[in-house]
């Protein structure tokens, strides 16, 4: 009993310990590793990725991903720059690229601003403000830190230390791809409702400022619910929200997005 007493307090101490703020949201999360660290094993991970990947040949939607990636990351970079905390953009090697998958529904990016759309995702984006409201919701992710977040969860319910390398479960790669789910399929990113929601807001408030107009997350998300045909889990089993709960949180979000929204 006192063994696990005084494991329970270190690893309480470590929790309170290893705590940061999310960007514009202001929600605490949980932070055991550098991001530094992350950010080098995302982009070992990311290059191993394209290398096994094919990435697209048409040109017109390879320059699209790659046009609104440089909006949005100029956006992000605007955003941080006001508010002081340019800082935490250090390190990042913005790179964005689309693979050529029309089984995968799917994008991604990494902790570092590395970021890759799958071919069949661009029937349902359909448009260039479709294709702003998925990276700007998966940019999101990664400069709210929660691959980070979700790392140091793992880290925390296996009692480990402050290192990716103590996390077991294979190579630093490995480790890397698990958190994002790569190779899962459809629902690419493994996050928690609560931080799909955090990148559903931050998102819209990223693509607003790159000259997008946040509106168009509605349609695409009622685009995406009518994809899944009915298949999609009950809300309580999902890692993500209902498609109906994340339209409504969207809108209810609308406005403060509009304050951002500047149409080129």
């Amino acid at each position: 009993m006192k063994l696990f007493r005084n494991v329970f307090v270190s690893l309480a101490l470590l929790v309170a310990a290893g705590c940061s703020t999310v960007p514009i949201t202001g929600r605490r999360q949980l932070s055991l590793v550098s991001d530094q660290e992350v950010m080098t094993m995302s982009f070992q991970a990311y290059d191993d990725l394209m290398k096994k990947s094919k990435l697209s040949s048409n040109a017109t939607q390879t320059a699209m991903v790659k046009r609104v990636g440089q909006r949005i990351q100029g956006a992000v970079e605007s955003f941080m720059r006001q508010q002081g905390a340019s800082e935490q953009l250090a390190g990042y090697q913005w790179e964005f690229n689309l693979i050529d998958d029309a089984s995968q529904q799917n994008a991604f990016a990494m902790a570092g601003g590395k970021t890759a759309v799958y071919t069949g995702l661009l029937p349902i984006t359909q448009n260039e403000t479709g294709l702003a409201v998925v990276m700007g919701h998966e940019i999101a992710h990664a400069i709210a830190k929660h691959s980070n977040e979700r790392i140091s969860q793992q880290m925390a319910a296996q009692g480990v230390g402050s290192s990716l390398g103590a996390l077991g479960g294979g190579t630093s790669a490995q480790i890397i791809n698990t958190a994002y789910g790569i190779g899962a399929g459809v629902g690419l990113m493994k996050f928690g409702r609560t931080q799909e929601s955090e990148a559903d807001r931050l998102g819209l408030i990223f693509m607003a400022m790159a000259g997008y107009n946040p509106e168009g997350a509605v349609s695409f998300w009622q685009r995406m619910a009518a994809a899944s045909n009915g298949q999609s889990p009950p809300e309580f089993l999902s890692t993500h929200p209902s498609n109906e709960t994340r339209i409504s949180d969207i809108q209810k979000n609308m406005p403060e997005a509009k304050k951002y929204y500047n149409a080129r």
